[in-house]
């Protein structure tokens, strides 16, 4: 898919032409020009060779069919992954990535085992979103509304670090919640990171209400530069100070993840060291995320036992927190386990 020429394949075309192709893409979601009959032949031919809207992928899904994976093939030759996630309320989101690959390294990540490739461009953020509001929109019984993706839940929290790839990231965002994008309200899109100061910073000043999440995964600096590298560039107490500012520019909660991994970070101790550290938090406007880690070669996930554990500790020390339903396991599309089949 290629919407970087649009403009200027119809700069002399009165405005009211990109409105209208614009129409086709975001609200109709046309998955090619031949079917947006508002334009003529020639235009529908000159469009589909300068700005195909074609997306090839391929789709995986789990065996309770409430989570979806798509094998996107990029222009290059590269491969990333998307989900979609179908709540049993309804809802349906679509997990984002940002980068092909990741550079951080993460030790229970097998993006970051896939090393670091490149940083998407705009088009190809936005293009995982309307691959799966096609999907909906054709594919009952979930079909999306008749106005189009504006139903839809983001979370950038596929392969790669979204704020390594700020610039690109937000520009597919501001497309992604604009009247004449998808028209995705910003309270509906989500950011996860591993903690960049210069993102989380940058955030906090951009005139957007969308959300932030941390992926934490570790109580102190030692664990959590033993499994998040990164922790070494922005140790936990920097990391708690830009949290700090965040919220105090933005008055928005964050949401704290936390994967539950067997025998690494999930013990008794870990969680009253957790919220001491929590503790230092102020404004409160933030709620932990436990999440059970899906099994790979290298971890397994926490007993349902040592998770009431923990979680009933953080609830005892009056710190807010929920526990996330598991999607995807038997289609490796849980958190840490896109790859991008190369």
């Amino acid at each position: 898919m290629n919407l970087n020429n649009l403009e200027k394949a119809l700069s002399e075309e009165p405005k009211f032409r990109l409105k209208q192709a614009k129409q086709a893409i975001f609200v109709d979601l046309t998955d090619n020009w031949d079917k947006a009959t508002i334009f003529s032949l020639p235009w529908r031919e000159k469009l589909n060779q300068d700005c195909p809207l074609g997306i090839k992928a391929e789709i995986f899904k789990s065996h309770d069919k409430n989570s979806l994976k798509a094998l996107i093939d990029l222009a290059d030759g590269l491969k990333i992954e998307t989900v979609l996630l179908k709540h049993a309320d309804g809802r349906n989101t679509v997990c984002v990535s940002s980068q092909v690959g990741c550079a951080l390294g993460c030790l229970f990540c097998a993006t970051g085992k896939m090393g670091f490739k490149r940083n998407l461009t705009v088009d190809e953020i936005i293009e995982q979103v309307l691959f799966w509001a096609r999907q909906l929109k054709h594919n009952p019984p979930t079909p999306l509304s008749k106005g189009g993706a504006g139903g839809l839940n983001i979370v950038f929290m596929g392969m790669g670090e979204p704020f390594l790839n700020y610039d690109n990231v937000l520009a597919a965002i501001k497309i992604l919640n604009s009247a004449d994008g998808l028209n995705i309200g910003a309270r509906h899109i989500s950011i996860s990171s591993v903690g960049v100061s210069d993102g989380i910073k940058k955030l906090a000043k951009e005139n957007l209400q969308l959300n932030l999440a941390l992926s934490l995964h570790a109580p102190s600096d030692n664990l959590r530069a033993e499994i998040i590298p990164y922790n070494s560039a922005n140790p936990l107490k920097n990391l708690i100070k830009d949290l700090i500012y965040y919220l105090k520019q933005t008055g928005r909660r964050v949401m704290i993840e936390y994967l539950m991994i067997d025998g690494l970070n999930d013990s008794p101790e870990q969680a009253l060291k957790l919220a001491e550290l929590l503790k230092n938090i102020d404004p409160p406007l933030f709620f932990v995320n436990l999440i059970a880690y899906n099994p790979t070669a290298d971890f397994k996930p926490s007993t349902p036992r040592a998770i009431f554990e923990f979680k009933k500790i953080l609830r005892d020390k009056k710190i807010d927190v929920t526990e996330r339903y598991r999607f995807g396991q038997d289609i490796s599309a849980a958190c840490g386990q896109l790859v991008g089949k190369l």
